[in-house]
């Protein structure tokens, strides 16, 4: 995790383990227009496979796709009660998600290598970062817009959950998070279109 920040203001920098193996099983599943915020795919791909079978006696694949919407939508926001513990081999946790459970259950061993290959990449990227000064630019954000306004930064905390995804972008979900494309900081242009006017909200 990186922090960065000033008097009365914070910006985190991680990834979320959970939230890989989330998106590890959409991208599975061919659910790619499925959640809110719907990101883009992942990267590198994930081969698909027909779910159809593994969750025809739960509902199919649309139960999949509601269950599975439901439950990343409470990650993205942090809602209190998100399934963030997955317990294998009987993902109890999902059991008033039955086609979410199953799917799970056939898929875990191949969600859990993938997502732990990303979290390795990302301690890597870290530790680049370290060196580069990276993380800078989301400070100095901060510091143009209190030039722009004449005064310090409002109290505000921003939290930045980073993804290996496709697309080049962020996606805000208010009060205070940002899921974000782990490679969006190493493009100025690209950063400042999608994070520069939320940081101008919080300031």
């Amino acid at each position: 995790m990186h922090h960065t920040g000033g008097p009365g203001w914070r910006i985190t920098l991680d990834t979320s383990g959970t939230m890989l193996l989330a998106l590890y099983l959409r991208d599975a599943a061919g659910l790619h227009d499925a959640g809110d915020p719907a990101v883009s795919p992942a990267e590198p791909k994930v081969r698909p496979v027909d779910p159809r079978q593994a969750v025809a006696r739960a509902g199919g694949v649309e139960a999949l796709r509601i269950e599975w919407s439901t439950w990343w939508h409470a990650l993205a926001a942090e809602r209190p009660g998100a399934v963030t513990a997955l317990d294998p081999p009987l993902f109890r946790a999902f059991t008033g998600s039955p086609a979410l459970q199953r799917f799970c259950q056939a898929h875990f061993g191949a969600a859990l290598s993938w997502g732990r290959e990303r979290k390795s990449e990302y301690t890597r990227l870290e530790a680049t970062r370290q060196i580069t000064g990276e993380p800078r630019l989301l400070a100095q954000l901060v510091e143009e817009r209190e030039m722009e306004l004449g005064r310090n930064a409002r109290s505000f905390t921003l939290n930045i959950i980073e993804l290996p995804l496709l697309e080049r972008r962020a996606w805000y979900i208010e009060p205070d998070r940002l899921i974000m494309s782990r490679h969006l900081l190493e493009d100025e242009d690209a950063l400042r279109s999608f994070v520069q006017p939320i940081i101008e909200l919080l300031v």
